[in-house]
């Protein structure tokens, strides 16, 4: 799994996103709408897009059919997503960025096409196998094994547990979660759970930080002790 066919940037992204949909959110019904909607673009363009994929025997579609990446296509999206995660690896752990600025600067970055450099910066960072949001990175043997995720929503009251990754990435959501001062591993408990709106109160250190339920499904967690 070392090198890509022809494409453009944006055809590289639209096989990352339904990588993305399809594998990492297990969406085993993504059509061309919800693709569309991913990417920010119309399903016209997204229609004429996976036509282009479809020629390249990247991605199995019939039109505003259920999507599905081939092999090639799979494979193609799976070096794309280990660049990404390796950039993102590189430049939290030896260039300052913060955990929410990485992504926007590795979404240029994994359009270079040097398998050696990537090889050589997976060897640098001495092979890391997951990123600064605590997903997955692929091995260069295209192995990619993520982990099962359990969201925040889904833990007891009373039960402790430690944050292993973010479902949105997004600067926002990123920058919410240091202003809370929390990162990977940090450590919270469910000390309410509010009927009403199934909003929760975090116990963080020594606070009570009330958070909706949105933001609770979009923290995965391990349970302490098991992790």
């Amino acid at each position: 799994m070392n090198t890509l066919p022809e494409m453009s940037s944006t055809e590289e992204n639209y096989l990352k996103a339904l990588f993305h949909l399809t594998v990492d959110q297990g969406e085993t019904e993504t059509g061309t709408n919800r693709l569309a909607a991913h990417l920010g673009v119309s399903p016209a363009s997204a229609n004429a897009m996976l036509k282009k994929l479809k020629e390249k025997n990247l991605v199995d579609y019939e039109r505003y059919g259920k999507l599905q990446l081939s092999e090639t296509g799979r494979g193609s999206a799976l070096i794309l997503l280990r660049k990404h995660r390796l950039w993102e690896t590189f430049l939290y752990r030896h260039l300052g960025f913060g955990w929410d600025e990485i992504h926007e600067v590795a979404e240029q970055l994994e359009h270079i096409r040097s398998p050696k450099l990537i090889e050589q910066l997976d060897w640098f960072m001495g092979r890391p196998r997951t990123d600064p949001h605590g997903d997955a990175i692929p091995d260069a043997e295209g192995e990619y094994h993520p982990a099962p995720k359990r969201t925040l929503d889904d833990l007891d009251m009373g039960k402790k547990c430690r944050i292993a990754s973010v479902r949105d990435s997004s600067v926002a959501f990123l920058q919410y979660l240091t202003e809370l001062g929390l990162g990977l591993r940090s450590e919270i408990e469910v000390l309410e759970r509010r009927s009403f709106d199934r909003s929760l109160v975090l116990g963080i250190d020594d606070r009570r930080v009330p958070v909706s339920e949105r933001f609770a499904q979009n923290v995965f967690i391990v349970e302490s002790g098991l992790d």
